[in-house]
């Protein structure tokens, strides 16, 4: 299978953990398609961890809980295949998964076969309790072969946490996806060090193996999850807590570098205010952009600010201006300078951009040369630049 374009849609584990059921699933595929989502491209809904008995079937099966899911998965994924979104499940390279449910070490073509009879579209594959005498790709192309040969196309996405070096054999072990960084947490802290974390890794990112920084957390609001490391979904305290405008940074770099765009938060209860962010047409259409370029940096200021540039379709570019400085009285914001060179567009070429705000689609008119623009202490700026011939 290849996958054109990052993933987009919602994952249980975030807001939820282990309290899933089968009604939360078809509460959410039902408030995806009223409330806009799946309009505005999200379309898979992804049960994490716990979903299943701790135990397999005589025959060596997963077996789905019981008392969570007790029409089985299949029932599920027809309810969901009918309201035109897809079905995502979970399970663990290793022995057991995090919580310690079973998982598919030694049993990758039977539990392959299985989630293809329940008519997924989706794996999402971690890496807890995995053993130290095995080998993170191997695992990984055990269970992306076992996916192929059962003949169903599935989006397989290696969840390994950054561990295992797995930026450098994703794509070839038959990931679609691959988990560069630990945990997210609802935090301005943990999405800031996440970002930082890879700032010299995105040109790794590319068309059928995307660079996945975890799920997004945007609308959490503090309520959430606590993980089996330890991680506190429901977010930080004080100045750590996030705020609306750090859920637009959030989103923003996400959706600028390319990495799927997968909702924690209870997609029920978002309020109207990150609704509107999640669907912001233009923002999407930067992670969406049929080119699936990768994006590359063009200058770094001072040791938290940088500015990003990305190839767009019809000859556009995308431009993001991050500034990770606190606020301090003497700094509250720095002029970021574009030179158009580092673009592509040499000086006195008799061409410049047109410049425009992706997210508020404010337009800063045409420019030559180059472009400079003030971004405040924790914020992140995206632009969108369209060639225009100045005489």
């Amino acid at each position: 299978m290849i996958l054109k374009k990052p993933p987009m849609g919602w994952n249980t584990w975030n807001t939820f953990g282990e309290n899933i059921d089968e009604n939360l699933i078809f509460e959410t595929a039902d408030a995806i398609v009223e409330k806009g989502y799946k309009d505005a491209g999200y379309e898979y809904i992804i049960i994490d961890d716990c979903w299943s008995e701790i135990k397999r079937d005589k025959n060596g099966r997963l077996v789905p809980d019981k008392k969570r899911f007790p029409h089985g998965m299949k029932y599920v994924a027809d309810y969901i295949h009918e309201k035109g979104l897809k079905f995502g499940m979970y399970s663990d390279a290793g022995f057991y998964t995090c919580m310690g449910y079973p998982a598919s070490f030694g049993h990758e073509i039977t539990d392959a076969e299985t989630f293809a009879e329940w008519e997924i579209d989706y794996l999402k594959y971690d890496f807890g309790f995995f053993p130290s005498s095995a080998k993170g790709d191997n695992a990984y192309l055990t269970m992306a072969q076992a996916l192929r040969m059962t003949g169903r196309d599935i989006i397989f996405t290696g969840s390994t946490g950054g561990k295992d070096n797995v930026q450098n054999w994703a794509r070839s072990r038959g990931c679609h996806t691959y988990r560069s960084t630990d945990d997210i947490s609802d935090s301005k802290r943990s999405y800031m060090n996440i970002l930082e974390s890879q700032m010299d890794s995105f040109e790794n990112s590319t068309f059928n193996c995307y660079n996945d920084m975890d799920m997004l957390t945007v609308g959490m609001y503090g309520n959430g999850n606590v993980s089996c490391n330890g991680i506190h979904y429901h977010g930080g305290d004080g100045n750590d807590q996030m705020k609306y405008e750090d859920y637009e940074n959030h989103f923003l770099a996400w959706a600028f570098f390319g990495t799927p765009l997968i909702i924690g938060a209870d997609i029920r209860k978002i309020d109207d205010q990150c609704r509107r962010l999640l669907q912001n047409k233009a923002v999407i259409a930067i992670n969406q952009d049929p080119e699936n370029r990768p994006a590359f940096r063009i200058e770094k200021y001072y040791e938290h600010a940088h500015i990003f540039a990305k190839l767009l379709e019809n000859k556009d570019i995308a431009v993001l201006a991050v500034n990770f400085h606190p606020e301090t009285p003497v700094q509250k914001s720095i002029k970021l300078k574009i030179s158009f060179d580092d673009l592509g567009i040499r000086t006195g070429s008799g061409y410049g951009f047109e410049i425009k705000n992706v997210l508020t689609g404010e337009n800063f008119g045409i420019h030559e040369a180059g472009y400079g623009i003030n971004v405040k202490s924790e914020k992140i700026i995206l632009l969108r630049l369209k060639p225009a011939k100045l005489y």
